[in-house]
């Protein structure tokens, strides 16, 4: 205890040690970061151009897109300076600043898909009442209540994170900052931080599934009670989006923080970690706009619109 050392900067052990496989996996999850982007964006500008597209459900969607590219970038802007420099070093600040977002924005999204589950729930089993409940103002109090509570869930664990002295060795064997893992270089006992983090990411992914949980089983035994077969696959059809983003979600999340660390192994955390952060927002685009017609339609439109307004030229100097 007398021969600490305090440290001023992290060592983030990374995905591999090879150079060459450094390389490849820079020009891998470049594309795979560019995409996402490109995906999330074209979600946000189509909901917002396409007049179809302004109802609750694609206001809920698009701010989950922007929220989405938020996450990913937290992840892997680091991570790809560090692969395509050769370097594995981070600033404390950069590092507590990387947690921080990372802990925060992680939060809101499990927040965001309960709101949306809640909105699938009342648009399908109380439609009559659904545009007196979910309206603009509502949804607007949706999305900020979902920052201000994440913010007010973790504040507390991450003030008690800042505060901890940390000493050498520094090494921290993940290619990002996240907050269980700093919690191992830390100098102090951190069993209470560690139990505290644990309730409150418990909390927070499980409260949060309930929510959509219930919301489920109602809107399962309303479909089920409709007469006609084309009603029910309707129905079914306008939430296997979402159930397939809450199921990679929730599935990677509740690996990585409600499972009890011990016993697993570090490779596995990580691979979990590229799925939750850098995989599942580049899928999330796709599902949205390849399970849902309505998107389909108003991508093809504005297709439709870009190719016209292109030809327009041509046409007007013959």
């Amino acid at each position: 205890m007398e021969n600490w050392t305090e440290v001023t900067e992290f060592i983030l052990v990374g995905l591999t040690g090879v150079r060459w496989l450094q390389i490849l996996l820079f020009f891998l999850l470049l594309l795979i970061y560019l995409l996402t982007l490109t995906g999330n964006i074209i979600i946000i500008t189509i909901t917002l151009l396409d007049r179809r597209l302004h109802t609750p459900m694609y206001f809920l969607l698009r701010t989950f897109s922007l929220v989405e590219m938020c996450f990913t970038s937290v992840i892997i802007l680091k991570a790809l300076f560090n692969l395509a420099s050769g370097t594995n070093s981070v600033s404390m600040a950069a590092c507590f600043a990387q947690c921080f977002a990372y802990v925060i924005v992680g939060t809101v999204e499990f927040f965001l898909l309960a709101a949306m589950s809640f909105d699938r729930y009342i648009a399908i089993c109380k439609p009559l009442h659904y545009a007196t409940i979910m309206n603009s103002r509502f949804c607007s109090q949706l999305v900020l209540g979902s920052w201000v509570i994440s913010f007010m869930y973790v504040i507390v664990p991450l003030i008690m994170l800042f505060q901890l002295p940390f000493c050498s060795p520094n090494v921290i064997d993940h290619f990002f900052c996240d907050i269980v893992v700093v919690l191992k270089v830390a100098c102090r006992d951190t069993q209470l931080l560690g139990l505290l983090v644990f309730l409150f990411s418990t909390g927070s992914i499980l409260s949060t599934f309930a929510i959509t949980i219930i919301s489920y089983i109602n809107i399962i035994f309303t479909v089920l009670h409709i007469p006609s077969t084309s009603g029910r696959k309707k129905a079914f059809s306008v939430c296997i989006s979402h159930l397939t983003v809450v199921s990679i979600t929730y599935g990677s999340c509740i690996f990585m923080y409600v499972k009890p660390a011990e016993g697993s192994k570090v490779d596995l955390g990580k691979t979990v970690a590229l799925l939750n952060g850098v995989v599942s927002p580049f899928l999330n685009p796709f599902i949205y706009s390849l399970r849902n017609k309505q998107v389909k339609e108003a991508l093809r439109d504005a297709v439709l619109r870009t190719v016209m307004f292109s030809n327009m030229p041509k046409c007007f100097g013959r």
